[in-house]
């Protein structure tokens, strides 16, 4: 299972993002995790998927803001360990 963390810099919040993320990842199909607003402006989202590539396909749709308003400036993605997650959800 790969699993990854992403921060997402840019015009992400106010924007419909972690919505259109939510969206994106049950578009795609097999990804799972969590989405939220951090306090800096950021948006932050765990994802893990068994496919390579829908999860390569989901990390392609944020950097390219999945949101029609977003503009998405860097996505930092990183290899990560968390717990499983067996659906996709936008986190408060």
């Amino acid at each position: 299972m790969k699993k990854v963390r992403m921060l997402v810099s840019g015009r992400v919040q106010g924007v419909g993002f972690r919505y259109s993320t939510y969206a994106l990842a049950l578009e795609i199909g097999d990804i799972y995790g969590r989405v939220w607003n951090n306090d800096d402006g950021t948006v932050e989202i765990l994802a893990q998927s068994d496919d390579n590539s829908k999860m390569a396909a989901f990390i392609k749709g944020v950097r390219q803001g999945p949101s029609q308003w977003a503009k998405v400036t860097y996505v930092d993605v990183k290899m990560d360990n968390f717990p499983d997650y067996h659906d996709f959800k936008i986190a408060n």
